[in-house]
């Protein structure tokens, strides 16, 4: 009869192991929800009304273009998109703005505003997921959260494949209200923002009565996208 060494065994189970590691499938984390390439670009109708005092308020329709200008390695070797951002009356002529840089770093989606870094998305996405955004400054811990996933209606448009994540909900009815989210579709980024955050009157004839003094509420749609 023939004797097989144990030893065999072993190496045949190892083996076996190696094999199912090779043929596994790379998990899909997400990235997509946020894709970063050179020449990509996103547009958005906005509506924004900025208020300066009590009965003293200005809004306006616009629209914005986002565009993935070029690329650079920072200080932590890290590939780097620089974001330039357009404004226009029409959609044909465009004047620049400012720009913002967009990153990953440990599974997090980072944006680069004015100086200051925000976790804005984190990898991969899963309903009720939070995080602190602010981490990477020395800011107080702010919150986000994956609210919802699913279809989202965004204008004319339907995503089947979207998240909503959730940065602020509070209104105190007395001295403020900040209400802030950003939509992410698959495959293609951003296609929602809506920030509101207002103070009222907190004089002591106005108090409690929910008049806004100050503050901006503007709302972006996306509109169209795609790769120059």
């Amino acid at each position: 009869m023939l004797k097989i060494h144990p030893l065999y065994f072993l190496s045949l189970i190892a083996f076996l192991f190696s094999c199912a590691d090779t043929e596994k499938p790379n998990e899909d984390f997400g990235l997509d929800y946020q894709p970063l390439e050179v020449d990509l670009f996103w547009e958005y109708e906005v509506s924004e009304t900025i208020v300066f005092g009590e009965n003293d308020e200005e809004s306006s329709d616009y629209f914005l273009r986002d565009k993935v200008d070029y690329t650079f390695l920072n200080a932590e070797n890290e590939l780097v998109y620089v974001v330039v951002r357009e404004k226009s009356l029409d959609r044909s002529n465009w004047s620049v703005i400012g720009s913002y840089s967009l990153h990953y770093r440990n599974l997090a989606l980072v944006r680069t505003f004015e100086n200051k870094k925000t976790v804005n998305l984190v990898f991969p996405p899963k309903l009720q997921k939070t995080w602190d955004a602010q981490v990477f400054n020395s800011e107080d811990p702010d919150e986000y959260e994956i609210s919802f996933v699913g279809k989202i209606d965004v204008g004319q448009q339907s995503f089947s494949k979207s998240l909503k994540v959730l940065q602020e909900e509070d209104d105190d009815e007395i001295t403020f209200r900040d209400n802030r989210y950003e939509v992410f579709a698959k495959g293609i980024g951003l296609v929602e923002q809506y920030y509101e955050v207002l103070t009222y009157c907190s004089r002591n004839d106005c108090l409690g009565q929910m008049l806004v003094d100050s503050g901006r509420r503007t709302h972006l749609k996306i509109i169209g996208y795609g790769k120059l």
